[in-house]
């Protein structure tokens, strides 16, 4: 769990300014919501006004549909967040092999629960990946003239941290019992710690809001279920 921690606050710090600057941004969205129809124009003309609420003893501007636009933050995704998704859309999948392996092999009625609530929560999250990858395709990169191209990172497993290995799903496969409980809490533990440190990654190097929105509840819940696996364990 201090491992766990020290993830969470290293997320939480890696980019000062970072919450305040989402705060802002989503105050100035929700404010550019309200349009009040015939006001004048500096140029005496009647035109919607748009009015955005000022920070903290600041007054609300009002501002033309053409300035709203421009006020909006940009948050384009870049290369950490197509990695970030792309990454965890693999990630996610293995946790849901592992977990359709419990109802059939755990001896513990929470072991089984458990895989239940990572099944029920990581599903959609896939889902919700891979329509953000479908609106948001990457950039393909021209392959390199004099060096082999580097494997698509979606399929690098062995880069991916927490990411059980082939040998290490065939035995939990083989395992029944308490040694199948025994060996998920331990395996799942380790799954949801690289989890929480490739969202940290994400959070720290990504710039897309819907990105990090996601990476925030995987921190949420994973660390919390971590502590929850470390318990039972």
């Amino acid at each position: 769990m201090a491992k766990a921690h020290g993830v969470l606050r290293t997320v939480l710090s890696a980019r000062p300014g970072r919450i305040a600057v989402t705060a802002a941004a989503t105050a100035v969205t929700a404010g550019l919501l309200l349009t009040l129809p015939g006001c004048q124009g500096d140029d005496g003309s009647d035109r919607a006004t748009i009015v955005a609420p000022g920070g903290p003893g600041e007054k609300a501007r009002h501002l033309t549909p053409e300035e709203a636009a421009k006020a909006k933050p940009d948050d384009s995704p870049n290369a950490a967040d197509h990695a970030y998704v792309s990454r965890m859309i693999e990630h996610h999948r293995q946790a849901l092999t592992m977990s359709a392996l419990a109802p059939d092999r755990a001896a513990s009625d929470g072991v089984k629960r458990l895989a239940e609530r990572i099944t029920a929560a990581q599903k959609p999250e896939i889902g919700a990946m891979e329509k953000w990858l479908s609106r948001h395709p990457a950039t393909p990169t021209p392959p390199a003239t004099t060096t082999p191209a580097a494997p698509a990172a979606g399929h690098d497993h062995g880069a991916m941290p927490g990411m059980a290995t082939e040998q290490q799903l065939a035995e939990l496969t083989a395992a029944r019992g308490n040694d199948f409980d025994r060996l998920f809490l331990k395996l799942m533990t380790a799954h949801h710690e690289g989890a929480v440190t490739m969202a940290g990654q994400a959070l720290a190097g990504g710039n897309n809001v819907a990105v990090e929105e996601m990476a925030t509840e995987v921190v949420a819940t994973q660390s919390a279920e971590i502590h929850r696996m470390r318990a039972m364990g």
